[in-house]
């Protein structure tokens, strides 16, 4: 109820805004739904005066989809001040020159944008920018996977090692696929091209901006082979079915299939996630400063707010999406002896060589490696060809759950605000659990 009236009265502030000139004093953010710990936006606005000795009022909203963002920054001019879009998205911002640079420079505050992975600097190098670097005009703020969220009741856990599991016949009816083309087709290009890159004749980087004519064919061609399989395409519906046993197999993010494995162990339901050995598609989201942003003093302050480590640790359990921050605070806070060691230098470095985190969230090196990122090439030609798969595959199957779906996203209204509280509720448990494993 408090968060409730602090955004009726932040609307207000909005309200009065557009009759003044004014901005100084207020911060625009656009981001995704249910992807931060909104506590975090009223903690900001005091810090921020304690940096600065300035007043600032946060007005949030939020989007579902990259494009909707682009389309107002781009085609609407809104004069939001920090929004968080994709990687392929910040690609393309850079190259539409969108984006303003970041300065590092906070006076007497501590500089926190230094505690980014270097695993995510690195990546956000690999940003096609056009000649601009993308680490200048964004800042790593979650990233993760794709891979396979199954259930070990139907499935083995050594068939989702490969991709070739989505051909099984015995799962027609029982497959989920994230209806976003771009995931897909990068994962499934890399799978295609296995023999060359073990061979080293290609390598997941460069494959990654391939889009000619003859690799989107080869990708058509293997998801025909078990599209009638198919009983969804999903946006967001898919970690539900998984943990109802409406489905067992769902290719998804990491971050949904943290979010299914938590919420189906509430009601004793186990699902598993996994990176198929032959390599699959890595993504980010970043902060960034539009263009025409009015504020641009405090969105620098708010995206170095978000790069503190305790902050970053908040996020990550409020959302179950896991944070580009690393560092040694970070790392001590995600170490589980739950799961068993595995090779993590990649994100934390030296000495990270045998930590016991959660492979859902930090995946063991050497699958890491067979991950590309992906860009913002052969749009219109990669859209075609989904619309092609996705047009010639629907069953009756997939009618019935259409509507289940649109009954359960009524129900969904409903019950997200609670949700979210008892999402919170569990992360503190988990957290408290954790830090008395500890003191021990």
């Amino acid at each position: 109820m408090k968060r409730f009236i602090y955004f009726v009265v932040v609307a207000l502030v909005l309200a009065l805004a557009g009759c003044s000139s004014d901005r100084d004093n207020i911060l625009k953010v656009y981001n995704w739904a249910d992807y931060i710990d909104e506590e975090l936006l009223v903690e900001f606005e005091q810090w921020y005066k304690e940096q600065t000795g300035e007043e600032v009022k946060i007005i949030y909203q939020t989007f579902d989809i990259n494009e909707t963002m682009l389309s107002k920054v781009e085609l609407g001019h809104e004069d939001y001040d920090v929004v968080c879009p994709s990687d392929y998205i910040i690609e393309r911002m850079l190259k539409n020159d969108l984006l303003l640079p970041i300065s590092r420079d906070f006076g007497s505050t501590p500089n926190y944008l230094g505690n980014i992975s270097p695993y995510i600097v690195d990546k956000f190098n690999q940003i096609d920018g056009n000649g601009k670097n993308a680490n200048e005009y964004s800042v790593g703020y979650m990233w993760g996977t794709v891979g396979l969220i199954y259930n070990p009741k139907y499935i083995p856990d050594n068939e989702v090692m490969s991709w070739e599991v989505l051909r099984n016949p015995a799962y027609k009816g029982k497959l989920l696929m994230k209806d976003a083309y771009r995931d897909v087709y990068t994962a499934l290009l890399i799978a295609i091209n296995k023999d060359a890159l073990d061979r080293g004749e290609k390598d997941v980087n460069t494959l990654a901006f391939d889009v000619s004519d003859e690799s989107i064919a080869q990708v058509k061609d293997y998801i025909n082979t078990f599209k009638e399989s198919v009983a969804g395409w999903e946006a967001d519906f898919g970690k539900e079915q998984m943990t109802k046993e409406l489905a067992w197999l769902n290719l998804s993010w990491s971050g949904d299939a943290q979010w299914a494995i938590d919420e189906a162990a509430e009601i004793g339901v186990e699902l598993k996630y996994a990176i198929p050995e032959t390599g699959s598609a890595v993504w980010f989201d970043g902060w960034v400063i539009p263009k025409y942003a009015k504020n641009i003093e405090a969105a620098r302050y708010f995206i170095n707010f978000m790069c503190m480590p305790e902050n970053a640790l908040r996020n990550m359990d409020m959302t179950g999406y896991v944070s580009a921050v690393g560092g040694e605070e970070v790392l001590e806070n995600m170490q589980d002896e739950e799961f068993p060691p595995i090779d993590v230098t990649y994100f934390f470095g030296e000495g990270a060589d045998s930590i016991c985190v959660n492979p859902v969230m930090y995946p063991q090196k050497s699958i890491i490696e067979r991950c590309g990122m992906m860009h913002d090439a052969g749009t219109e030609k990669l859209l075609r060809m989904w619309s092609r798969v996705k047009g010639d595959s629907a069953s009756a199957w997939t009618y019935i759950l259409i509507c289940l779906v649109f009954l359960g996203l009524i129900a969904a209204v409903i019950v997200k605000y609670t949700k979210n509280y008892y999402r919170r509720q569990r992360y503190a448990k988990k957290r408290k659990k954790k830090n008395q494993k500890k003191g021990n």
